[in-house]
């Protein structure tokens, strides 16, 4: 039985924009109801705020959809009343927003110009934490709604220290190898003898170099289960806190982290056989230390 009165606005966006079922998102002038979106947070205010403070009910959004408001518009001569029904909440826009037939509608029957201009401007990207489209802002000293700049920022930083760990982590793969073909061969060169005397009695090189290969392919592809395993172990924790500071980032699969490794394994694996292959022919033909 409370009746509250307030001047308000309203905006329209195209309807590709709106993050809402459009199912009513539709003006019809005989019926003279106007579908409202408004954004969550407002809805969220209230609640956690003003009811909170005032004990006051809290309202679902469920019923706000069933409160009916009355619109009374006026301008270029006429004074007219409608019914207004919300029909979602917003995410994305933080405005209240009505449909754009409703707007042009409107902005031709009470505006005194014919021409109603845009008074802001979508920008749809590809990648809204891309930094240089936050310089790109700055530079024009454009105001944004939202915090995608900050997301930004924070990405850069990502991307940085990302950098920094990749580089570390290829040196210490480089000397790991290194230290995996330096171990192989001195078991190569403690067990010279031996070769020769297997390949003097018949046996050919590569049934003397297979026990290598086996041993080098098999500690490849553990140490490649392991990564595997880290990086998965890892992510279930870094995940949940880049989704608290980046919203909008999207995770992905663990597949491009398996084609990966799994490249580097083949290839690592083939100059592997290859190098023992090369150090038992060379024992072979009697070049060997």
């Amino acid at each position: 039985g409370i009746r509250i009165s307030t001047d308000m606005f309203f905006e329209s966006v195209p309807d590709e924009f709106v993050d809402v079922s459009l199912d009513k998102w539709h003006f019809d002038e005989g019926t003279q109801t106007i579908p409202i979106i408004i954004p969550r947070n407002y809805l969220n205010l209230y609640n956690f705020g003003f009811a909170q403070s005032r004990n006051l009910p809290k309202l679902s959004e469920g019923v706000m959809g069933l409160i009916q408001m009355d619109i009374v518009m006026r301008g270029n001569g006429r004074v007219e009343q409608y019914k207004g029904n919300i029909v979602g909440f917003s995410n994305r826009l933080n405005t209240i927003l009505v449909p754009q037939s409703f707007m042009e509608w409107a902005n031709q029957a009470f505006a005194s110009e014919k021409e109603a201009q845009p008074s802001r401007l979508i920008v749809e990207v590809k990648n809204p934490t891309d930094t240089a489209i936050t310089d790109y802002f700055q530079q024009k000293n454009y105001e944004t709604e939202g915090d995608n700049l900050d997301a930004g920022k924070t990405t850069y930083f990502l991307r940085l220290i990302t950098g920094i760990v990749s580089g570390v982590g290829l040196f210490i793969s480089i000397l790991s190898f290194y230290i995996l073909m330096l171990s192989v061969f001195l078991l190569l060169q403690k067990n010279t003898a031996k070769l020769e005397n297997l390949l003097l009695i018949g046996y050919s090189p590569s049934k003397v170099a297979l026990p290598y290969h086996v041993l080098t392919v098999g500690l490849n592809l553990l140490v490649l289960i392991l990564a595997i395993g880290g990086v998965a172990w890892l992510r279930s924790y870094y995940t949940g806190v880049l989704q608290t500071l980046i919203p909008q980032l999207e995770t992905g699969s663990l597949l491009p982290c398996i084609l990966a490794g799994s490249i580097l394994f083949i290839a690592v694996s083939a100059l592997n056989i290859l190098l023992i292959r090369r150090k038992v022919l060379a024992i072979w033909k009697g070049k060997g230390d």
